[in-house]
């Protein structure tokens, strides 16, 4: 009796529960089924993409301070080759690319429908006003008409960030090393380093320019400093939290000072020190701009100030685009980095 009570129990709960797709579709349904979802969202993100070539191709531009803007016919026939192709896509779900651009289905039809509201608040309607806001087709402007300056300035924030972050991550990794292991640079070094720790880098910005010999070095030093904080913070971390009966074991089977700091305390915090880095990076990406807009002769917070100097907002806008694509691309490849590294963590830490 009892057994068939809790039988009903057990198969009304688990009617009752929500299934997840792995439960509601077998291994030869799913591929169908992930089929007709990318046929919807293809479809769709191609007339998307369709309706927004249309609507800049044959809305005229409205007249306020500027008789048009530049590229806004190639702006609209660029629209519709990407609808098409996506059309295509749609229909032909064994292709290529189709593999690629299934997981963005639904960022494929959103970024259109925020072009074309864009597009109509500044060129069509007027309402965002010139000079201050600009269409979508004027990036395509300052990336083709300002593509060396544009080019060069990458090239120069892409060099003072790499110097910086290494020699930031390497200097805070050798101390929160130092620290999590040695009592007595915990005693006396860490406080000096939660005292001073948290100062903003950017807020020695004058001492660094006054005792650096150019505005190079400084601008390195003051991103250096940016990474450095979290990454000697949370370096120390990891080694301080290292289970002890890791070290226990080791120096049972013999093991020296030197192999339990190289081969168990560091390989134990190194997933802290690539969050440190992450942390480190955020930080050394706003250092950059202040950095470069104090003197340097290059660099995307000099080209920020100059366009707004100009009062060319649309560079301005196309060169923050840039640093944000930038920051994404090297979070993208830290990530990496870090995967190939701790491949041999991947089941006991959380990715």
């Amino acid at each position: 009796m009892n057994t068939a009570v809790a039988s009903s129990s057990h198969g009304a709960s688990a009617s009752a529960a929500p299934h997840s797709d792995a439960q509601l579709y077998t291994p030869v349904q799913r591929p169908a089924r992930a089929a007709r979802l990318w046929w919807r969202q293809g479809a769709l993100a191609g007339l998307a993409w369709l309706a927004l070539g249309a609507l800049t191709w044959w809305w005229p531009n409205k007249e306020i301070g500027f008789s048009d803007w530049a590229y806004t016919q190639e702006f609209g026939w660029l629209s519709i080759v990407l609808g098409a192709a996506l059309l295509l896509a749609a229909v032909l779900p064994k292709a290529p690319l189709v593999a690629w651009l299934r997981p963005g289905g639904a960022w494929l039809l959103a970024l259109p429908a925020a072009l074309a509201l864009w597009q109509v608040l500044t060129a069509k309607l007027g309402v965002l006003p010139p000079p201050f806001f600009a269409p979508p087709q004027s990036l395509i402007e300052v990336y083709l008409d300002d593509f060396d300056r544009l080019a060069t300035s990458v090239l120069h924030s892409l060099r003072l960030l790499l110097i910086g972050i290494a020699l930031g991550s390497i200097a805070g990794f050798v101390l929160g090393v130092w620290i999590g292991w040695s009592r007595v640079a915990g005693y006396w070094v860490h406080p000096v380093l939660r005292f001073l720790g948290p100062v903003p880098a950017s807020a020695l910005l004058p001492l660094a320019f006054f005792f650096a010999p150019s505005s190079f070095s400084a601008a390195i030093f003051l991103i250096a400093l940016a990474t450095f904080f979290p990454v000697a913070v949370l370096t120390w971390s990891g080694v301080a939290n290292v289970n002890k009966s890791y070290y226990d074991v080791a120096r049972t089977l013999g093991a020296s000072e030197w192999f339990l700091v190289w081969r168990v305390a560091i390989p134990a915090a190194l997933p802290q020190v690539f969050v440190g880095i992450f942390m480190g990076l955020g930080g050394a990406f706003s250092v950059l701009i202040t950095a470069e807009m104090m003197g340097v002769k290059a660099g995307l917070g000099w080209y920020l100030q100059w366009a707004q100097g100009w009062a060319a907002y649309a560079n301005m806008y196309g060169a923050l685009l840039v640093m944000a694509l930038l920051c994404s691309g090297l979070i993208s490849l830290l990530f990496a980095v870090r995967d190939r590294v701790l491949v041999w963590q991947k089941g006991t830490v959380k990715w």
